[in-house]
Protein backbone atom coordinates (compact mmCIF):
# COMPACT_ATOMS: atom_id res chain seq x y z
CA UNK A 1 0.00 0.00 0.00
CA UNK A 2 2.77 2.39 0.40
CA UNK A 3 3.72 2.03 -3.61
CA UNK A 4 0.26 3.54 -4.13
CA UNK A 5 0.97 6.14 -1.47
CA UNK A 6 4.34 7.29 -3.32
CA UNK A 7 3.89 10.13 -6.38
CA UNK A 8 7.00 8.87 -8.21
CA UNK A 9 6.29 5.56 -9.88
CA UNK A 10 3.02 7.39 -11.11
CA UNK A 11 5.31 10.20 -12.40
CA UNK A 12 7.61 7.69 -13.86
CA UNK A 13 4.61 5.64 -15.90
CA UNK A 14 3.13 8.48 -17.40
CA UNK A 15 6.54 9.95 -18.27
CA UNK A 16 7.23 6.22 -20.13
CA UNK A 17 3.89 6.56 -21.92
CA UNK A 18 4.49 10.49 -23.33
CA UNK A 19 8.25 9.39 -24.11
CA UNK A 20 6.82 6.30 -26.07
CA UNK A 21 4.01 8.10 -27.63
CA UNK A 22 6.69 10.68 -28.67
CA UNK A 23 8.94 8.30 -30.12
CA UNK A 24 6.37 6.57 -31.95
CA UNK A 25 4.93 9.91 -33.16
CA UNK A 26 8.89 10.72 -34.43
CA UNK A 27 9.25 7.52 -36.07
CA UNK A 28 6.32 8.58 -38.49
CA UNK A 29 7.71 12.18 -39.13
CA UNK A 30 10.95 11.24 -39.35
CA UNK A 31 12.09 8.05 -39.48
CA UNK A 32 12.69 5.05 -37.00
CA UNK A 33 11.29 1.87 -35.65
CA UNK A 34 7.74 0.64 -37.32
CA UNK A 35 4.97 -0.74 -35.22
CA UNK A 36 4.53 -3.29 -37.87
CA UNK A 37 5.59 -6.68 -38.47
CA UNK A 38 7.53 -7.74 -41.31
CA UNK A 39 5.78 -9.52 -43.78
CA UNK A 40 6.23 -10.75 -47.71
CA UNK A 41 4.64 -11.98 -49.99
CA UNK A 42 2.99 -15.05 -47.94
CA UNK A 43 1.45 -12.11 -46.22
CA UNK A 44 0.52 -9.67 -49.50
CA UNK A 45 -1.04 -12.65 -50.70
CA UNK A 46 -3.11 -13.74 -47.01
CA UNK A 47 -4.79 -10.86 -46.91
CA UNK A 48 -7.95 -11.82 -48.97
CA UNK A 49 -8.29 -14.37 -45.91
CA UNK A 50 -8.37 -11.51 -43.08
CA UNK A 51 -11.81 -9.44 -41.72
CA UNK A 52 -10.26 -7.37 -39.64
CA UNK A 53 -8.29 -4.91 -42.23
CA UNK A 54 -9.42 -1.45 -42.71
CA UNK A 55 -8.87 0.74 -45.96
CA UNK A 56 -7.38 4.62 -45.31
CA UNK A 57 -7.60 6.00 -49.15
CA UNK A 58 -5.44 9.28 -48.99
CA UNK A 59 -6.25 11.51 -52.40
CA UNK A 60 -3.53 14.11 -52.62
CA UNK A 61 -4.99 16.79 -54.69
CA UNK A 62 -2.19 18.21 -57.55
CA UNK A 63 0.64 16.50 -56.62
CA UNK A 64 3.16 15.09 -59.42
CA UNK A 65 4.89 12.29 -59.01
CA UNK A 66 8.49 13.05 -59.73
CA UNK A 67 8.57 15.97 -57.23
CA UNK A 68 8.31 12.90 -54.44
CA UNK A 69 11.72 11.87 -52.87
CA UNK A 70 10.58 8.08 -53.42
CA UNK A 71 10.38 8.74 -57.29
CA UNK A 72 13.72 10.28 -57.86
CA UNK A 73 13.02 13.83 -56.22
CA UNK A 74 16.23 15.73 -55.07
CA UNK A 75 14.68 18.15 -52.30
CA UNK A 76 13.35 16.18 -49.24
CA UNK A 77 9.73 17.29 -49.81
CA UNK A 78 8.28 14.05 -48.89
CA UNK A 79 9.93 12.26 -45.39
CA UNK A 80 6.62 10.11 -44.79
CA UNK A 81 5.08 9.16 -48.07
CA UNK A 82 8.75 8.68 -48.76
CA UNK A 83 8.65 5.97 -45.65
CA UNK A 84 5.73 4.28 -46.88
CA UNK A 85 7.05 3.81 -49.94
CA UNK A 86 10.28 2.29 -48.99
CA UNK A 87 7.71 -0.54 -46.60
CA UNK A 88 5.15 -0.91 -49.38
CA UNK A 89 4.76 -0.73 -53.06
CA UNK A 90 5.62 2.07 -55.36
CA UNK A 91 3.98 2.39 -58.28
CA UNK A 92 6.37 3.79 -60.71
CA UNK A 93 4.91 4.95 -63.74
CA UNK A 94 1.39 5.79 -62.98
CA UNK A 95 -1.05 7.56 -65.52
CA UNK A 96 -3.89 9.33 -64.28
CA UNK A 97 -6.86 9.74 -66.21
CA UNK A 98 -7.12 13.26 -66.63
CA UNK A 99 -5.25 16.46 -65.53
CA UNK A 100 -9.18 17.59 -63.80
CA UNK A 101 -10.19 16.30 -61.26
CA UNK A 102 -13.47 15.23 -61.74
CA UNK A 103 -12.96 13.80 -64.88
CA UNK A 104 -9.91 11.66 -63.53
CA UNK A 105 -11.89 10.89 -60.01
CA UNK A 106 -14.65 9.27 -62.28
CA UNK A 107 -12.35 7.11 -63.72
CA UNK A 108 -10.06 6.65 -60.19
CA UNK A 109 -13.56 5.28 -58.95
CA UNK A 110 -15.29 3.09 -61.58
CA UNK A 111 -12.22 1.75 -63.59
CA UNK A 112 -13.27 3.38 -66.62
CA UNK A 113 -11.85 5.50 -69.09
CA UNK A 114 -13.14 9.42 -69.38
CA UNK A 115 -15.13 8.22 -72.72
CA UNK A 116 -16.45 5.71 -70.71
CA UNK A 117 -17.88 7.38 -67.61
CA UNK A 118 -18.95 10.00 -70.11
CA UNK A 119 -17.74 12.67 -67.12
CA UNK A 120 -15.79 15.00 -69.32
CA UNK A 121 -17.90 18.40 -68.94
CA UNK A 122 -18.41 20.83 -66.17
CA UNK A 123 -21.91 19.79 -66.20
CA UNK A 124 -21.78 15.99 -66.15
CA UNK A 125 -21.90 13.74 -63.48
CA UNK A 126 -21.50 9.75 -62.85
CA UNK A 127 -24.53 7.84 -63.72
CA UNK A 128 -26.39 6.01 -60.99
CA UNK A 129 -25.47 2.73 -62.83
CA UNK A 130 -21.42 3.17 -62.04
CA UNK A 131 -20.56 0.46 -59.48
CA UNK A 132 -18.70 2.34 -57.11
CA UNK A 133 -16.41 0.83 -54.67
CA UNK A 134 -17.71 2.53 -51.62
CA UNK A 135 -21.08 0.55 -52.08
CA UNK A 136 -18.91 -2.32 -52.44
CA UNK A 137 -17.21 -2.06 -49.33
CA UNK A 138 -20.30 -1.29 -47.79
CA UNK A 139 -22.22 -4.13 -48.78
CA UNK A 140 -18.77 -6.25 -47.27
CA UNK A 141 -19.55 -4.23 -43.49
CA UNK A 142 -17.43 -1.56 -43.87
CA UNK A 143 -18.04 2.04 -41.86
CA UNK A 144 -17.69 4.26 -45.29
CA UNK A 145 -16.88 7.73 -44.95
CA UNK A 146 -15.64 10.21 -47.45
CA UNK A 147 -14.02 13.71 -46.24
CA UNK A 148 -13.40 15.87 -49.46
CA UNK A 149 -12.19 19.59 -49.92
CA UNK A 150 -12.41 19.93 -53.52
CA UNK A 151 -16.07 20.49 -55.20
CA UNK A 152 -15.76 18.60 -58.38
CA UNK A 153 -16.11 15.16 -56.10
CA UNK A 154 -19.35 16.55 -54.60
CA UNK A 155 -22.50 14.17 -53.74
CA UNK A 156 -24.64 15.85 -56.50
CA UNK A 157 -21.77 14.92 -58.60
CA UNK A 158 -22.82 11.23 -58.41
CA UNK A 159 -19.22 10.63 -56.25
CA UNK A 160 -21.34 10.07 -52.96
CA UNK A 161 -22.69 6.86 -54.07
CA UNK A 162 -21.84 4.22 -51.17
CA UNK A 163 -21.03 6.48 -48.53
CA UNK A 164 -22.46 6.38 -45.44
CA UNK A 165 -21.09 9.78 -44.56
CA UNK A 166 -20.01 12.24 -47.07
CA UNK A 167 -19.05 15.49 -46.59
CA UNK A 168 -16.48 18.29 -46.45
CA UNK A 169 -15.13 18.98 -43.07
CA UNK A 170 -16.10 21.85 -41.24
CA UNK A 171 -13.33 24.66 -41.25
CA UNK A 172 -11.38 25.52 -38.09
CA UNK A 173 -9.36 28.74 -37.50
CA UNK A 174 -5.73 29.06 -39.62
CA UNK A 175 -3.15 28.79 -37.59
CA UNK A 176 -1.47 32.51 -37.19
CA UNK A 177 1.87 31.05 -38.97
CA UNK A 178 -0.54 29.58 -42.17
CA UNK A 179 -1.95 32.63 -42.49
CA UNK A 180 1.54 34.61 -42.71
CA UNK A 181 2.55 32.26 -45.25
CA UNK A 182 -0.64 32.14 -47.32
CA UNK A 183 -2.05 36.23 -46.97
CA UNK A 184 -4.45 35.29 -49.97
CA UNK A 185 -6.00 32.57 -48.72
CA UNK A 186 -9.92 32.92 -48.21
CA UNK A 187 -11.06 29.77 -47.38
CA UNK A 188 -10.64 28.98 -43.74
CA UNK A 189 -10.87 25.39 -44.44
CA UNK A 190 -7.13 23.38 -44.62
CA UNK A 191 -6.67 19.51 -44.56
CA UNK A 192 -5.90 19.59 -41.12
CA UNK A 193 -9.74 20.15 -41.04
CA UNK A 194 -9.62 16.66 -42.86
CA UNK A 195 -7.39 14.72 -40.40
CA UNK A 196 -9.34 16.06 -37.63
CA UNK A 197 -12.19 14.89 -38.75
CA UNK A 198 -11.11 11.62 -39.34
CA UNK A 199 -9.73 11.42 -35.91
CA UNK A 200 -13.35 12.10 -34.51
CA UNK A 201 -14.41 9.42 -36.73
CA UNK A 202 -12.16 6.86 -35.61
CA UNK A 203 -12.83 7.81 -31.86
CA UNK A 204 -16.05 6.90 -32.60
CA UNK A 205 -16.19 3.95 -35.05
CA UNK A 206 -12.46 3.12 -35.07
CA UNK A 207 -12.99 -0.65 -33.81
CA UNK A 208 -15.64 -1.24 -36.72
CA UNK A 209 -14.31 -2.32 -40.03
CA UNK A 210 -13.83 0.83 -41.99
CA UNK A 211 -13.04 2.60 -45.26
CA UNK A 212 -12.04 6.38 -45.12
CA UNK A 213 -11.31 8.18 -47.94
CA UNK A 214 -9.45 11.74 -47.23
CA UNK A 215 -9.52 13.86 -50.24
CA UNK A 216 -6.64 16.32 -49.46
CA UNK A 217 -6.37 19.68 -50.93
CA UNK A 218 -3.02 21.78 -49.44
CA UNK A 219 -1.09 20.89 -52.45
CA UNK A 220 -3.82 22.00 -54.51
CA UNK A 221 -3.70 25.41 -53.11
CA UNK A 222 -0.16 25.47 -52.72
CA UNK A 223 -0.57 26.14 -48.96
CA UNK A 224 2.25 25.87 -46.47
CA UNK A 225 3.06 26.76 -42.51
CA UNK A 226 6.43 27.77 -41.41
CA UNK A 227 7.74 24.35 -40.74
CA UNK A 228 7.78 23.62 -44.29
CA UNK A 229 8.76 27.13 -45.92
CA UNK A 230 12.06 25.24 -46.36
CA UNK A 231 12.74 26.14 -50.59
CA UNK A 232 12.23 29.90 -51.41
CA UNK A 233 9.59 31.66 -52.90
CA UNK A 234 9.62 31.09 -56.70
CA UNK A 235 6.64 28.93 -58.50
CA UNK A 236 8.59 25.55 -57.88
CA UNK A 237 9.55 26.22 -54.58
CA UNK A 238 6.24 26.95 -53.34
CA UNK A 239 4.45 24.04 -54.36
CA UNK A 240 7.04 22.23 -53.38
CA UNK A 241 6.62 24.09 -49.83
CA UNK A 242 2.93 22.67 -49.96
CA UNK A 243 4.05 18.97 -50.70
CA UNK A 244 6.59 19.12 -47.54
CA UNK A 245 2.97 20.57 -45.36
CA UNK A 246 1.10 18.39 -46.54
CA UNK A 247 3.54 15.23 -45.99
CA UNK A 248 3.90 16.55 -42.48
CA UNK A 249 -0.03 16.42 -41.67
CA UNK A 250 0.06 12.82 -43.07
CA UNK A 251 3.02 11.88 -41.24
CA UNK A 252 0.86 13.52 -37.79
CA UNK A 253 -2.54 11.46 -38.89
CA UNK A 254 -0.47 7.90 -39.31
CA UNK A 255 1.57 8.30 -36.08
CA UNK A 256 -2.03 8.63 -34.42
CA UNK A 257 -2.75 5.45 -36.07
CA UNK A 258 0.33 4.03 -35.00
CA UNK A 259 -0.22 5.24 -31.81
CA UNK A 260 -3.75 3.78 -31.57
CA UNK A 261 -3.02 -0.08 -32.83
CA UNK A 262 -4.86 1.19 -36.39
CA UNK A 263 -1.53 0.51 -38.77
CA UNK A 264 -1.38 -3.21 -38.20
CA UNK A 265 -5.05 -4.03 -39.26
CA UNK A 266 -4.85 -0.53 -42.20
CA UNK A 267 -3.79 -1.29 -45.77
CA UNK A 268 -3.19 3.09 -46.61
CA UNK A 269 -3.25 3.78 -50.24
CA UNK A 270 -1.41 7.18 -51.40
CA UNK A 271 -2.65 8.27 -54.90
CA UNK A 272 -3.40 12.08 -56.57
CA UNK A 273 -5.89 13.17 -58.91
CA UNK A 274 -3.09 14.50 -61.58
CA UNK A 275 0.16 16.70 -61.11
CA UNK A 276 0.72 20.03 -62.12
CA UNK A 277 2.62 22.19 -64.74
CA UNK A 278 5.45 24.26 -63.41
CA UNK A 279 6.64 25.99 -66.51
CA UNK A 280 7.14 22.59 -68.73
CA UNK A 281 5.82 23.30 -72.16
CA UNK A 282 5.36 27.06 -71.71
CA UNK A 283 2.05 26.10 -68.93
CA UNK A 284 1.81 26.42 -65.19
CA UNK A 285 -1.41 24.47 -63.37
CA UNK A 286 -3.36 22.35 -64.77
CA UNK A 287 -6.69 21.47 -66.22
CA UNK A 288 -5.05 22.63 -69.60
CA UNK A 289 -3.38 19.44 -71.57
CA UNK A 290 -2.36 15.96 -70.52
CA UNK A 291 1.76 16.15 -70.85
CA UNK A 292 3.45 13.82 -68.35
CA UNK A 293 3.54 16.33 -65.44
CA UNK A 294 -0.01 16.72 -65.14
CA UNK A 295 -0.59 13.16 -65.56
CA UNK A 296 2.29 11.52 -64.14
CA UNK A 297 0.96 10.77 -60.32
CA UNK A 298 2.20 8.59 -57.58
CA UNK A 299 0.83 5.42 -56.09
CA UNK A 300 1.86 3.94 -53.25
CA UNK A 301 0.34 1.50 -51.33
CA UNK A 302 1.32 0.37 -47.37
CA UNK A 303 -0.25 -2.99 -46.12
CA UNK A 304 -0.46 -3.80 -42.31
CA UNK A 305 2.75 -5.38 -42.29
CA UNK A 306 6.18 -3.21 -43.70
CA UNK A 307 8.04 -5.27 -46.59
CA UNK A 308 11.79 -4.83 -46.34
CA UNK A 309 12.74 -4.26 -49.29
CA UNK A 310 9.65 -2.19 -50.34
CA UNK A 311 8.75 -3.45 -53.72
CA UNK A 312 8.71 -1.12 -56.99
CA UNK A 313 6.05 -2.22 -59.74
CA UNK A 314 7.80 -0.42 -62.54
CA UNK A 315 5.08 -1.59 -65.59
CA UNK A 316 3.01 1.22 -66.52
CA UNK A 317 -0.20 1.15 -64.46
CA UNK A 318 -2.88 3.27 -64.43
CA UNK A 319 -5.67 5.07 -61.82
CA UNK A 320 -8.22 2.98 -63.63
CA UNK A 321 -6.11 0.21 -61.94
CA UNK A 322 -6.03 1.03 -58.54
CA UNK A 323 -9.57 0.15 -57.15
CA UNK A 324 -9.40 -3.42 -59.04
CA UNK A 325 -6.06 -3.90 -57.39
CA UNK A 326 -7.29 -3.05 -53.68
CA UNK A 327 -10.70 -5.38 -54.28
CA UNK A 328 -8.41 -7.78 -55.38
CA UNK A 329 -5.83 -8.08 -52.52
CA UNK A 330 -8.61 -7.85 -49.94
CA UNK A 331 -10.50 -10.62 -51.68
CA UNK A 332 -13.71 -8.24 -52.13
CA UNK A 333 -16.50 -8.43 -54.83
CA UNK A 334 -14.89 -6.66 -58.20
CA UNK A 335 -16.47 -3.45 -59.76
CA UNK A 336 -18.36 -4.48 -63.02
CA UNK A 337 -17.24 -6.90 -65.77
CA UNK A 338 -15.55 -5.12 -68.59
CA UNK A 339 -13.95 -2.28 -67.17
CA UNK A 340 -10.91 -0.86 -68.63
CA UNK A 341 -8.55 -1.58 -65.61
CA UNK A 342 -7.29 -4.15 -64.35
CA UNK A 343 -6.09 -5.84 -60.80
CA UNK A 344 -1.77 -5.71 -60.29
CA UNK A 345 -2.03 -8.16 -57.63
CA UNK A 346 -0.18 -10.58 -60.21
CA UNK A 347 2.49 -7.55 -60.65
CA UNK A 348 2.86 -7.03 -56.69
CA UNK A 349 3.31 -10.72 -56.41
CA UNK A 350 5.79 -10.95 -58.99
CA UNK A 351 8.10 -8.35 -57.40
CA UNK A 352 7.40 -9.58 -53.81
CA UNK A 353 8.45 -13.52 -54.77
CA UNK A 354 11.61 -12.09 -57.41
CA UNK A 355 9.71 -13.27 -60.33
CA UNK A 356 9.67 -11.56 -63.75
CA UNK A 357 6.73 -9.10 -63.93
CA UNK A 358 3.58 -10.91 -66.23
CA UNK A 359 3.54 -8.82 -69.91
CA UNK A 360 0.89 -6.38 -70.45
CA UNK A 361 1.24 -4.36 -73.66
CA UNK A 362 -2.06 -2.55 -73.29
CA UNK A 363 -2.00 1.23 -74.21
CA UNK A 364 -2.60 3.71 -71.53
CA UNK A 365 -5.12 6.83 -71.90
CA UNK A 366 -5.71 10.25 -70.44
CA UNK A 367 -8.22 12.61 -71.57
CA UNK A 368 -9.25 16.26 -71.32
CA UNK A 369 -11.97 18.23 -72.85
CA UNK A 370 -9.87 21.62 -73.77
CA UNK A 371 -14.33 23.15 -73.48
CA UNK A 372 -14.76 21.27 -70.16
CA UNK A 373 -16.26 24.60 -68.88
CA UNK A 374 -18.09 26.46 -71.46
CA UNK A 375 -21.96 25.39 -72.28
CA UNK A 376 -22.20 25.93 -75.64
CA UNK A 377 -18.69 25.11 -76.84
CA UNK A 378 -18.37 22.11 -79.15
CA UNK A 379 -16.26 19.43 -77.61
CA UNK A 380 -12.61 19.78 -77.92
CA UNK A 381 -11.01 16.38 -76.80
CA UNK A 382 -7.00 16.17 -76.25
CA UNK A 383 -5.94 12.33 -75.60
CA UNK A 384 -3.06 11.01 -74.79
CA UNK A 385 -2.11 7.83 -75.91
CA UNK A 386 0.91 5.78 -73.77
CA UNK A 387 2.20 3.18 -75.41
CA UNK A 388 5.64 1.32 -75.14
CA UNK A 389 8.06 4.29 -74.03
CA UNK A 390 5.86 6.44 -76.51
CA UNK A 391 3.72 9.31 -75.48
CA UNK A 392 1.21 10.39 -78.49
CA UNK A 393 -1.09 13.30 -77.73
CA UNK A 394 -3.99 14.28 -80.14
CA UNK A 395 -6.06 18.04 -79.38
CA UNK A 396 -9.02 18.14 -82.02
CA UNK A 397 -10.54 21.64 -82.06
CA UNK A 398 -13.00 21.23 -84.94
CA UNK A 399 -11.89 19.96 -88.17
CA UNK A 400 -8.47 20.57 -86.92
CA UNK A 401 -6.00 18.31 -85.24
CA UNK A 402 -2.56 18.98 -83.70
CA UNK A 403 -0.33 16.20 -82.84
CA UNK A 404 2.95 15.74 -80.80
CA UNK A 405 4.55 12.27 -80.11
CA UNK A 406 7.45 12.24 -77.48
CA UNK A 407 9.64 9.23 -77.20
CA UNK A 408 10.82 8.72 -72.95
CA UNK A 409 13.61 6.62 -73.27
CA UNK A 410 15.43 9.35 -75.59
CA UNK A 411 13.59 11.97 -74.29
CA UNK A 412 12.51 11.19 -70.45
CA UNK A 413 10.92 14.73 -69.95
CA UNK A 414 9.30 14.77 -73.02
CA UNK A 415 9.76 18.16 -73.95
CA UNK A 416 10.47 17.23 -78.45
CA UNK A 417 8.28 15.65 -79.89
CA UNK A 418 9.43 12.85 -82.55
CA UNK A 419 6.56 12.75 -84.82
CA UNK A 420 8.31 13.41 -88.09
CA UNK A 421 10.96 11.04 -86.96
CA UNK A 422 8.48 8.14 -86.27
CA UNK A 423 5.56 8.47 -88.60
CA UNK A 424 4.17 5.07 -88.00
CA UNK A 425 4.12 5.29 -84.69
CA UNK A 426 2.17 8.35 -84.62
CA UNK A 427 -0.13 6.77 -87.20
CA UNK A 428 -0.64 3.45 -85.24
CA UNK A 429 -1.09 5.59 -81.84
CA UNK A 430 -3.36 8.14 -84.20
CA UNK A 431 -5.65 5.06 -84.46
CA UNK A 432 -5.94 3.58 -80.96
CA UNK A 433 -6.90 7.06 -80.09
CA UNK A 434 -9.31 6.93 -82.90
CA UNK A 435 -11.19 3.98 -81.38
CA UNK A 436 -10.79 5.45 -77.94
CA UNK A 437 -12.77 8.21 -78.67
CA UNK A 438 -15.71 5.95 -80.60
CA UNK A 439 -15.90 4.45 -77.31
CA UNK A 440 -18.99 4.64 -74.86
CA UNK A 441 -20.42 3.86 -71.30
CA UNK A 442 -21.24 0.22 -70.87
CA UNK A 443 -24.86 1.38 -69.50
CA UNK A 444 -25.43 2.52 -72.92
CA UNK A 445 -26.41 5.77 -72.70
CA UNK A 446 -25.17 9.65 -72.16
CA UNK A 447 -24.04 10.67 -69.08
CA UNK A 448 -26.76 13.08 -66.68
CA UNK A 449 -26.60 16.78 -66.57
CA UNK A 450 -26.45 18.73 -63.79
CA UNK A 451 -27.79 22.11 -63.94
CA UNK A 452 -25.76 24.12 -61.64
CA UNK A 453 -26.95 26.91 -59.25
CA UNK A 454 -24.77 30.30 -58.57
CA UNK A 455 -23.96 29.17 -55.27
CA UNK A 456 -23.13 25.48 -56.56
CA UNK A 457 -20.77 27.64 -59.58
CA UNK A 458 -18.89 30.38 -57.01
CA UNK A 459 -17.60 26.90 -54.93
CA UNK A 460 -15.96 26.15 -57.68
CA UNK A 461 -15.03 29.38 -58.66
CA UNK A 462 -13.36 29.64 -55.50
CA UNK A 463 -11.37 26.88 -56.05
CA UNK A 464 -9.79 28.64 -58.94
CA UNK A 465 -11.66 27.31 -62.18
CA UNK A 466 -12.95 29.19 -64.38
CA UNK A 467 -16.86 28.16 -64.85
CA UNK A 468 -19.84 29.99 -66.61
Amino acid sequence: MSFLRKRWPWLSAAALVVVAYLSLLLAYRIGGADPRPLGSAAEIAGLKDRSDINILFILIDTLRADHLGSYGYARETSPNLDRLAAGGVRFARQLSQSSWTKCSMASLWTGLYPARTGVTRFEHRLADEARMPAEILRDAGFRTVGLWRNGWVERYFGFGQGFEVYQRPVPAPLPPDVKRENPTLDDEATDDSATRAAAEFLRLHGRERWFLYLHMMDVHEYLYDEDSALFGTAYADVYDNAIRHEDGLIGEFLAQLAREGYLEKTLVVVAADHGESLGEHAQEGHVRRVYRETTEVPLILSFPFRLAPGLVVEERTQNVDLWPTVLELLGLPPLTAGIDGRSRVSEILAAARGEPAPEDGSPAFAHLDQTWGMREAKSAPTVAVVDRGFRYIRTQRGDALGEELFDATRDPRERRSVLAEEPEVGARLRGLSDSYLASRPPWGQEPPSLELDELQLNQLRALGYKVP
